[in-house]
């Protein structure tokens, strides 16, 4: 049955028909479930007065019948506080695995409301970035290690994901407090959800975008933005979404800020997002390796991006990032998977014969400790027409 109410008689638990009543500009179109009071507060925010709903489609909020947001806050949000011990690679892979899965279905619902224009509840990302750092913390090399398994359709999805794992270890690398390495990791998570407003044959377009598709391209900072000012979003982790394209010449987008007037987590926020989009696999083309971003990153410092954060970054992340592909002086190929005390010998899992031409059974191999083999140089998977993502998944990203 169909029932008008007002705003302040809406709770947990109703579905939303249809906004009968609201003022403001950004106009709430679409129908769904009200899944926590932040929706409520959000939509307060957003100037809905009155609005109908449609009670035989009421829930129990914390029932299992409840939609997948609210099964998420449940897994993000719970309330033991669990202090985060340093653990092995292989022990913190398993949980590491689940959050990355948790985290593309997070940012598909997030990407979901803000195409609908709707509010969503702002406690499951702010939990999850929560989560992801703890994670960090037990081992900043599970979740890097993961963020080098794309899925190439899946781009929208991953992108945003892996920033906020990007982030998060540079905020721990630079010593920031646990609570701004939370808030970084989280602007890092929410910065691309204006993206989904764009155009697929734009945003998706393979090759580069004509001067009138690049004007509509360059919005998605805007819609993401304005989408953000409606929610409980802190101003400052706005602030710093609304400056990831900024560069410091003044020449970057939407608003030319330039210099002193960008937010060091802009900054941060800058150098992370431009390097995963570099080193990403797209359907229409290979991503380049860690070593050729780096000389694009530095190349764009000190004019365009801050340069005593990019040599941070490139520290942060070594000579050959944890994820990344080498090959061995013997003809094989490895994963990086750890970093030691010196850059140029990490710990690595060989697993391909380029000399044969067949996956090996995965050994790791310390390089600071075995002498008698080293890297030869970087590579990509697509150098060599192998599929990293599935071996790596049944190998050492434990199901």
């Amino acid at each position: 049955m169909i029932k008008k109410i007002t705003i302040d008689q809406l709770k947990p638990g109703m579905f939303v028909h249809r906004i009968l009543e609201q003022k403001g500009d950004l106009t709430v179109k679409s129908q769904g479930r009200v899944t926590s009071n932040d929706v409520v507060k959000a939509l307060k925010k957003r100037g809905v007065k009155t609005l109908a709903i449609d009670t035989d489609k009421a829930f129990e909020v914390a029932d299992s019948t409840a939609s997948t947001s609210t099964k998420i806050s449940e897994q993000t949000t719970s309330t033991k506080v669990e202090k985060s011990k340093k653990v092995s690679l292989e022990n913190e892979l398993s949980r590491a695995s689940k959050l990355h899965e948790q985290g593309k279905a997070i940012q598909k619902i997030l990407l979901a409301n803000v195409q609908k224009e709707t509010p969503f509840d702002t406690s499951i990302p702010k939990a999850f970035s929560s989560k992801l750092v703890e994670s960090v913390d037990r081992n900043p090399d599970a979740l890097l290690c993961l963020s080098k398994i794309r899925e190439k359709d899946d781009y929208l999805l991953e992108h945003s994901l892996n920033v906020a794992i990007l982030l998060a270890n540079f905020g721990k690398f630079l010593g920031m407090s646990e609570e701004e390495v939370q808030d970084l990791s989280y602007a890092g998570f929410l910065h691309d959800l204006g993206k989904i407003k764009i155009p697929d044959e734009i945003l998706h377009k393979p090759g580069r975008l004509t001067d009138s598709e690049m004007e509509i391209m360059k919005e998605h900072v805007n819609y993401g933005v304005d989408y953000l000012k409606e929610t409980e979003i802190a101003p400052p982790l706005i602030q710093a979404i609304s400056e990831h394209h900024e560069r410091l010449d003044g020449l970057g987008y939407p608003a030319g800020t330039k210099g002193d007037d960008i937010s060091q987590a802009g900054r941060m926020l800058a150098i992370a997002d431009m390097y995963d989009a570099l080193t990403a696999d797209r359907v229409y083309k290979s991503g380049m390796s860690s070593q050729k971003a780096f000389s694009i990153l530095m190349n764009d410092a000190p004019s365009r991006l801050d340069q005593y954060l990019v040599q941070q970054f490139i520290k942060c992340l070594g000579v050959y990032p944890v994820g990344s592909l080498v090959l061995l002086s013997n003809e094989r190929l490895a994963m990086v998977i750890e970093q030691k005390k010196s850059p140029l010998t990490p710990l690595v899992k060989v697993f391909y014969s380029v000399r044969n031409n067949h996956y090996l059974t995965p050994k790791d191999i310390d390089l600071s400790v075995d002498k008698s083999v080293g890297i030869a140089k970087a590579v990509i998977a697509s150098d060599y027409k192998i599929d990293v993502n599935a071996f790596f998944e049944r190998s050492i990203s434990v199901g």
